[in-house]
């Protein structure tokens, strides 16, 4: 599963790969409080164990899906 954070004044948001064990709720959960302003840091922790820190107030979108993978060959469409 793939996070990306918008971050204002930043043209390019942040893209965060998370663990396979990760869970959705859990995660909608810390960004609701972030964006409620409950928490000045929204911290996530991608796949590798590395934590990011996003300042609540900075960010402008949060968008939670799944890793898309290029189709290659003839069948693809």
């Amino acid at each position: 599963m793939i996070i990306r954070v918008g971050v204002g004044d930043i043209a390019k948001e942040l893209e965060i790969e998370l663990p396979p064990d990760a869970k959705v709720d859990e995660i909608k959960g810390s960004i609701e409080s972030a964006l409620n302003g409950d928490v000045s840091v929204l911290w996530i922790t991608d796949k590798d164990g590395r934590q990011v820190g996003v300042p609540s107030s900075r960010i402008t979108f949060v968008d939670i899906g799944t890793e898309v993978t290029p189709k290659i060959g003839f069948g693809a469409s």
